[in-house]
């Protein structure tokens, strides 16, 4: 068996020791755990509580002002959250409509505002995910702007030939989660709002309404570092259509919440 040279396994060692300075601490992958939600035969995925950098990553040189300034977000709970991004079976199922322009039961359920996509989470005894968490549990303890080879963990337009694809054929983060980039962008909890440089602990969205009576509620007291929110909602991880430029854990981008897209879907989550 070879021995790794000294001066290499002090390399090694000083990476790790920067990586877990700039702020990304989580435990191991194999940790996580799963369970199936009957109410949608989804898989969920836990994903342990930690802390991260939010927004730009070390050393992306794509990275936009609406990613800007990045900022340490803790999460002190764990949470869950889908290991695919909502399927047209399972939505099918659920509301007994699929209003998807690309057809097809393994395919990610798309053309969804978000009132449609909160009120579904909601029927299932969950929720949308807040950006902070989407983010986290995207990255998978990967302080990189991706967390594997583009080709081998989305679908983009480089590769995707113009339509989404069934969820779950590419390579997941080390959370064990498929298609965070790439496939269909995913509406989040939280209105669209500029970054400022504060830390934050359990951000929430700024507001937040229950839309079906006895729905799981989230505090309305805004602990997001963030300023006014506007009336857009947002959306993370790039989609089928977007050039490689916008395929980033952090890439954020705003759209009118009553609007459908064809390259927008959504994922659920539940504390």
């Amino acid at each position: 068996m070879r021995k790794i040279p000294f001066a290499i396994l002090s390399a090694i060692l000083a990476f790790g020791i920067s990586l877990s300075a700039y702020g990304q601490d989580h435990p191991p992958a194999q940790q996580v755990q799963t369970k199936v939600n009957p109410k949608e035969a989804l898989i969920y995925v836990l994903i342990p509580p930690g802390k991260y950098q939010m927004g730009c990553s070390y050393n992306d040189s794509k990275c936009s002002n609406y990613e800007k300034p990045a900022h340490s977000v803790t999460i002190t709970r764990g949470f869950w959250i889908g290991q695919t991004p909502v399927t047209q079976a399972a939505y099918k199922n659920v509301t007994g409509a699929n209003p998807s322009h690309f057809k097809g039961d393994q395919l990610p359920v798309e053309r969804i505002t978000w009132d449609e996509a909160q009120a579904y989470c909601h029927r299932v005894g969950m929720r949308l995910p807040t950006e902070a968490e989407w983010e986290y549990a995207a990255r998978g303890g990967n302080t990189a702007a991706l967390y594997g080879p583009l080709t081998r963990i989305a679908w983009y337009k480089g590769n995707s030939g113009g339509t989404t694809h069934r969820v779950a054929q590419k390579q997941a983060n080390d959370y064990g989660l498929y298609d965070m980039l790439g496939n269909v962008d995913e509406w989040v909890s939280d209105f669209y709002t500029f970054y400022v440089d504060n830390d934050a602990v359990n951000p929430l969205p700024p507001t937040h309404v229950p839309l079906v009576e006895g729905a799981p509620d989230v505090p309305s007291v805004a602990s997001f570092p963030s300023a006014e929110a506007s009336s857009s909602r947002v959306v993370r991880g790039a989609s089928w259509d977007n050039d490689a430029y916008f395929v980033s854990a952090s890439a954020r981008m705003r759209y009118d919440p009553g609007n459908r897209h064809q390259n927008v879907g959504f994922r659920c989550a539940a504390n």
